[in-house]
């Protein structure tokens, strides 16, 4: 989209620049003149990208925040540069999330959600849905994210749900879908299976029982963390070369507590050297344990009911919750002399729901899997052959290790808001699965499976279900695949690794490079705190990034966000760094706010470059190599990087000296004061046009007073202006510069006020080649034109590339000698005793000979700055007069 509308009258400043007045008018003006709508049928290269869809219950937290800042970034510059960009927003019905949340809301009014029925309450779903779901949307608007809002979707919407049922009928008919009684993860609280990232694996403190199978010379001795599970062994393994249990082999033992008797089997997955060499087998109830007893063809009976308690075991126990079975099992087996040694407490991992917070239970029952094989070698593949680029490259080897090792995918749940599994059973076994333009068989004993899909399993299709497949869409021919994923690094393995597996497959129509889901993979880390730990509530680290946009401002909370944001690291935040953001925000609008002021608008076109000073053109080549390297370390996501050259091109070169010098030529008028108006206006055109995409409000405010232009938004994408930089001018300015820095450092040593001005003579200055600049060095430097009956007082020289500037200063009457002898003798005695202290501990061998390196290295520096401070202040207490 280009400026297609008459050229704007300039836009006047507010005095100063306060975010709140401004953000919400700014936002809603730029969605309803339809900048972030994506036109399919328009002729310019396409840029897409999806949002990871947040849940429907969610809120903006500062992971959001954070990850959205960097798609909005690159969206709206590719937008700048000329593409047709589209980001498409949308929604996660998050099935657990969300009927854990409206099954609590019925239990406040003492309904129970089975009681009333799947119809009723999947209708109290969608009114909780109408009523409060969404509110993250609102608050993205508050981020200034530029998505498409007439794109929005939801994985429940009806074109979504047809994507669903359509890829599970596929994958189903293709025999890459099939129904199994396997080891899940269990959620007793919410009784269904859930998926391993709705796993958390926590370090808690719980108890090692060691006890005795059989009597006399066959008992055997195992140690579990659950000891009630030992109600569904139907085993005891050993290794087949462990010598100690070689006879045994192929006998039976006595289960405790159950009456029965179970084999003793070998198996090369058990660890001789660890504990007895003898482990407990429970199929039913431990991953490891599933696979031995596959191997050997045991009994897998499950002895825990969906609510996690104990059943079907035909002892006392039946009836149980699990933590009651444990502690009575383990007191039976007590009473029984059975337990032969405790560990408590006994530290190890356990996992734990993410939802519901309980200890997950590995629990053998009937679901739906994925056959995950052929799906996962084709993912694999297309990163391995560079369809896919991974970036930072070095995490693609985490993607490999997790792609290469799938199990199968457990896609069912045992819940009821969700997509329906559209599976239908006969009365004589038959078993149906109905497409989504089909109807599911009538008749007498036909029934629909009862469970859901996993979540993951629609949000794996977003990057295509949200175009319209399964029809050939213009969306989909225009934007498929899309042109970057932007992700955490902690869910590359997740839902990376499904949108993979299933664009892959459902997109399989296409040419190999035109199947996949996204042609690059952005990762980036977690945000922490300053102190890079781990923001949680327990720790009261956390962050609420609209309570930092409600202080600093959006762009404030922006800018910092992008400025921490390294590839595939962490980034640390605090509210410093923040407030640090709104300063630079306050300093470019204040710079901006001087160069209207000055008349100083962006121009058609620039003078002629031979009719410039040094510093315009210094400016003007510093302002071209800035924008060739933002834009080569945005191509490689590296947006800490770019917003870090931009921040100090903004603060350091351009508003602290640029600024500074053009006040000296626009005080001289006449032509060079016009060629800096032009100047000054060109530089903050394309200053304002780097800085857009991660500050969007203020650059749009500044952009459009600067230039009477539509809106920064669809403006131009800065090009280098590709002119050869002039060299020579860039080493006078840099002259000019450290000249200057070193009279202020020597001011600030003479003890004169920053503002005060001084007679001074500049010797020197024409044989360095910088004698034009005599009146910008003085002004900067605060230096007057020495009268006749000058005599300098104290002096200083300053050596440069081309030779020695000798700087003479009359500092009488200037300064109070008495009590700047005063306030230096007070600071030599300060840097005496940091001396002092840092050489008795350098003198002490016990210091450092068993201190850190780094604390000893430390301490050697202090001691060097502190004898640097000491000779400075010596020297100037010298070159002071008597007072």
């Amino acid at each position: 989209m280009t400026q297609t509308s008459p050229a704007a009258q300039p836009r006047e400043l507010p005095s100063t620049w306060n975010p709140a007045d401004v953000e919400a008018e700014l936002y809603q003006r730029w969605v309803d003149a339809g900048y972030f709508e994506a036109d399919p049928h328009s002729d310019r290269p396409p840029f897409s990208l999806v949002i990871p869809p947040p849940n429907v219950t969610g809120s903006l937290h500062i992971g959001h925040a954070f990850e959205h800042t960097l798609m909005d970034l690159l969206t709206r510059r590719r937008r700048m540069q000329g593409y047709e960009a589209l980001w498409l927003p949308g929604m996660d019905h998050a099935s657990i999330a969300v009927q854990a949340l409206v099954e609590r809301q019925l239990q406040d009014e003492g309904i129970d959600h089975r009681e009333l029925g799947r119809e009723k309450f999947l209708e109290r779903v969608w009114q909780w849905k109408e009523q409060h779901g969404g509110a993250i949307l609102s608050q993205m608007r508050r981020l200034g994210d530029g998505v498409d809002w007439s794109r929005e979707r939801f994985t429940m919407d009806a074109g979504l749900s047809r994507a669903v049922n359509t890829m599970f009928k596929r994958l189903y008919e293709d025999g890459l879908i099939y129904r199994a009684e396997q080891l899940v993860n269990w959620s007793p609280d919410m009784r269904t299976a859930i998926s391993d990232i709705e796993v958390e694996h926590r370090e808690v403190e719980g108890e090692l029982v060691t006890m005795r199978y059989g009597d006399g010379e066959s008992a055997l001795e195992v140690a579990t963390t659950r000891v009630e599970t030992m109600l569904g062994d139907t085993a005891v393994a050993v290794h087949p070369e462990d010598e100690r249990y070689k006879h045994l082999i192929g006998t039976e033992i006595e289960l405790p507590l159950a009456g029965r008797g179970i084999p003793i089997v070998a198996d090369e997955h058990v660890d001789p050297e660890f504990g007895s060499g003898a482990v407990k087998v429970t199929p039913a109830h431990d991953p490891n344990d599933f696979e031995i007893g596959r191997r050997h063809d045991l009994p897998m009976p499950t002895v825990m009911d969906e609510r996690g308690r104990i059943a079907d075991t035909g002892t006392r126990f039946d009836g149980m919750d699990r933590f009651e079975a444990r502690e009575a099992v383990r007191e039976a087996l007590r009473a029984e002399g059975r337990i032969v040694a405790e560990k408590r407490p006994y530290t190890h991992s356990v996992g734990h729901s993410s939802r519901s917070k309980e200890p997950i239970e590995p629990r053998l029952s009937m679901q739906w899997f994925v056959k995950v094989g052929p799906l996962a070698k084709a993912a694999g593949d297309a990163v391995r052959d560079g369809r896919v680029e991974v970036h930072p490259p070095e995490l693609a080897k985490r993607y490999f290790d997790w792609i290469d090792n799938l199990h199968d995918w457990a896609i069912s749940r045992q819940m009821w808001w969700g997509h329906r599994i559209p599976i239908w059973y006969g009365p004589n076994g038959e078993v149906v699965c109905v497409g989504p333009d089909e109807r599911p068989p009538e008749g007498e004993g036909w029934r629909q499976d009862e469970d859901v899909l996993d979540t993951w399993f629609s949000s794996g299709l977003w990057p295509f279900s949200t175009m319209g497949w399964p029809d050939d869409t213009p969306d989909l021919r225009k934007f498929y695949p899309t042109s970057v994923l932007v992700t955490g690094y902690d869910i590359l393995f997740f839902w990376v690794a499904r949108m993979m597996m299933l664009g892959l497959y459902g997109m399989s129509d296409r040419a190999p490079e035109e199947a996949v889901p996204f042609r690059r993979i952005a990762l980036h880390g977690i945000v922490r705190d300053k102190h890079g730990k781990k923001m949680s509530k327990s720790s009261g680290n956390t962050v609420d990034p609209l309570q930092w946009i409600d202080t600093y401002g959006t762009d404030a909370v922006r800018f910092t966000l992008a400025r921490g944001a390294n590839p595939g690291a962490d980034a640390p935040m605090s509210d410093e760094w923040v407030a640090g953001a709104r300063s630079f925000v306050t300093k470019l609008f204040n710079a901006t706010k001087f160069a209207l002021g000055k008349e100083a608008f962006a121009p058609e076109r620039l003078p002629a470059r031979e009719t410039l000073t040094d510093a315009d053109r210094w400016i003007l080549d510093r302002c071209d190599a800035l924008v060739t390297e933002v834009d080569e370390l945005l191509e490689d996501f590296q947006f800490a990087k770019s917003v870090e050259a931009l921040y100090h091109f903004t603060w350091d070169e351009f508003c602290d000296w640029y600024v500074e010098l053009s006040k000296v030529q626009l005080d001289e008028g006449g032509e060079r004061a016009e060629s800096t108006r032009a100047v000054l206006g060109h530089v903050l055109d394309v200053l304002l046009r780097l800085l857009h995409p991660t500050v969007p409000f203020v650059t749009e405010a500044l952009w459009t007073a600067l230039t009477g232009r539509e809106s920064v938004v669809i403006a131009e994408w800065p090009t280098p202006e590709g002119t050869p930089a002039d060299t020579a001018a860039a080493e006078r300015i840099d002259a000019v510069r450290r000249l200057v820095t070193e009279i202020r450092r020597f001011r600030a040593d003479q003890g004169l006020k920053p503002n005060q001005k001084v007679a001074a003579e500049l010797d020197g200055i024409e044989s360095v080649g910088i004698a034009e600049h005599a009146a910008a060095i003085r002004t900067l430097a605060k230096l007057t034109e020495p009268g006749t009956d000058f005599s300098a007082s104290s002096s200083m020289r300053v050596g440069l590339q081309d030779g020695e500037v000798t700087v003479g200063v009359d500092l009488s009457g200037t300064v109070d000698i008495a009590a700047e002898r005063n306030r230096l003798a007070k600071d030599l005695e300060t840097a005496e005793k940091e001396l002092a202290g840092t050489e008795q501990k350098l003198n002490n061998p016990s210091f450092t000979e068993k201190a850190p390196a780094e604390v000893v290295d430390k301490i050697r520096s202090r001691r060097e700055s502190a004898l640097a401070e000491i000779e400075r202040i010596n020297t100037r207490l010298e070159s002071l007069p008597e007072a």
